[in-house]
């Protein structure tokens, strides 16, 4: 009697929802960045427990905006909201409840779903029982309220055996031995991303994408060559920074992560161009691989 299920993990930007999915499966799939909003697109990563198959789907953070690229990111978390069998809404322990008053009412199909009270290493354990109460007036609405530290007190079993109670009677979807869905290439474009974030400051990383031109497989290292996209000339220049130390910074970080990954070396290069105005026109963003239809 296997179980199998898909289970979107939502929140507002920069609740946690990549660092959980890194930690639940043991390995770094996701980007995580502390800047909100990196998260552009939805990502499988699935977790073997017990007899279950959970086919988690990180999303972006659900925000309100008019920017074309936002207005993406919100639907593909909507998305993922409407296609699933169980939601984790994650709520950081120092957030208001309008947040997940804003939730209740984007889950039109009222899907079944945890709460997850993350951050909680922040706070006191009386300040986590006085945000248990504030939510105890909606749980009628959720099937459980777990408080979550991924960094000391929480077990993954503490999660996973609850995703499995809700888990739908279903035999596996995917092959048990892998742990996501998604090309190495993919995973390659995030982690350039996400070294960018983590490298370079203020809104230019909002403004920046990868193509990923190339990746060869040699028998001792991996070939990977990619193009990091900016809007402005000034921007690209940043990107460089002064002798080349910037993109240096960039590929170093990029590069190192691609490595414990796949466990081989890998030889990184990477380019910069400009596409003027990329995330403000469909075309623009339909070339970089996010096809907005609304």
């Amino acid at each position: 009697m296997s179980k199998c299920g898909y289970v979107s993990v939502v929140g507002r930007p920069n609740a946690g929802k990549s660092s959980l999915l890194n930690w639940l499966v043991g390995e770094k799939i996701a980007m995580v960045s502390h800047k909100a909003n990196a998260t552009r697109k939805r990502s499988n990563i699935i977790v073997m427990h017990n007899e279950a198959q959970m086919v988690f789907v990180d999303t972006p953070g659900l925000h309100e905006t008019e920017k074309l690229l936002n207005q993406f990111m919100l639907d593909e978390a909507l998305k993922a909201i409407g296609d699933c069998d169980l939601i984790l809404f994650l709520a950081p322990v120092t957030d208001k409840v309008t947040h997940y008053e804003s939730f209740l009412e984007k889950n039109k199909k009222n899907t079944k779903h945890l709460l997850l009270l993350t951050k909680i290493d922040n706070v006191t354990n009386n300040e986590v029982l006085e945000k248990i109460k504030e939510y105890e007036e909606y749980a009628d609405k959720y099937e459980a309220i777990i408080p979550v530290s991924i960094l000391k007190q929480t077990k993954q079993s503490d999660i996973l055996d609850v995703v499995e109670e809700h888990l739908p009677v279903h035999p596996y979807i995917y092959d048990t031995e892998i742990m996501t869905t998604e090309h190495m290439r993919d995973i390659f474009k995030e982690f350039i991303r996400e070294s960018i974030f983590d490298n370079i400051s203020d809104e230019i990383p909002y403004e920046t994408d990868v193509l990923i031109n190339k990746v060869e497989e040699k028998h001792d290292l991996d070939v990977v060559k990619a193009t990091i996209i900016v809007q402005k000339s000034t921007q690209k220049g940043m990107i460089i920074g002064k002798g080349a130390t910037a993109i240096k910074r960039i590929g170093k970080d990029a590069r190192e992560k691609i490595e414990k990954l796949t466990g081989r070396k890998c030889y990184l290069e990477l380019f910069v161009s400009i596409k003027k105005g990329w995330t403000k026109n469909k075309q623009g963003l339909k070339e970089l691989g996010y096809d907005v239809t609304f």
